[in-house]
């Protein structure tokens, strides 16, 4: 073999050790060789860590669903009923930006008989928009008023946390504590110390509301009874110390 057949023959040579992992092995050796010392233990610890605050804004869906002899009269009388139902929202103080379409449908009714196909006797047709409360105080008139001015679908509603971010880094700090209180727990019990943070894995955030069911009325006597509750923010930390003397 020449010395240019010996070099070209490398590229290929480590092309293919690329492809069968050779060299990635070699590599998370010496990455996790540099992760302790050498006479350190690592200790992994799973910790999390929970701040629960009073929501600020709720969120709810509501409709109107229609049905008349043909399509056009369905989605005709839809759209008047649904109009009302929108001029309702503006005029209850609801901003443009936090009402959102998310579905808009038209469905054929069917009669079915005995021994014969199945024949159109109608259609439904149905508009149902997403809607942010941000004044919790106004939830509950919110929604009589949507049942006055024509809808007829109102599910919800879910309460949530604007702006989370203090809230959750409340719960990154119990987490760590929580997860250094524990490091410390095995640390005593093995005759060590904690000397370092090797490394901080986070997850992801859980926002669980308190289950509450509140339906607008078909007549209204008195303001529907909302209670929000608390919501409770949740990290989730995977932490790794070093051990040693």
């Amino acid at each position: 073999m020449t010395r240019s057949t010996a070099h070209g023959l490398r590229p290929l040579l480590l092309a293919a050790a690329l492809a069968f992992g050779a060299l990635p092995t070699m590599t998370a050796h010496a990455q996790s060789s540099t992760l302790a010392s050498p006479d350190g233990t690592l200790l992994s610890v799973s910790a999390v860590g929970e701040v629960s605050q009073a929501p600020d804004i709720a969120r709810l869906s509501t409709g109107v669903v229609t049905q008349a002899p043909d399509a056009n009269a369905a989605m005709r009388a839809n759209a008047e009923q649904m109009t009302r139902v929108v001029a309702a929202l503006e005029a209850a103080g609801i901003a443009e930006r936090d009402v959102q379409t998310s579905g808009v449908n038209l469905y054929p009714q069917y009669r079915h008989d005995d021994g014969s196909a199945p024949t159109i006797t109608g259609y439904q047709a149905s508009n149902t928009v997403n809607v942010t409360v941000r004044d919790l105080g106004k939830l509950g008139p919110v929604m009589d008023t949507l049942v006055d001015a024509g809808a007829n679908q109102v599910n919800g509603p879910s309460f949530d946390i604007d702006d989370k971010t203090a809230a959750l880094d409340e719960a990154r700090r119990k987490a760590v504590e929580q997860a250094r209180t524990r490091a410390a727990m095995y640390a005593r019990t093995l005759g060590l110390r904690v000397r370092r943070i090797v490394s901080i894995s986070e997850g992801g955030d859980i926002a669980r509301p308190m289950p509450v069911m509140a339906m607008a009325r078909a007549e209204k006597s008195f303001d529907t009874p909302i209670s929000p509750g608390e919501n409770t923010l949740s990290v989730n930390l995977d932490i790794v110390f070093e051990l040693g003397d």
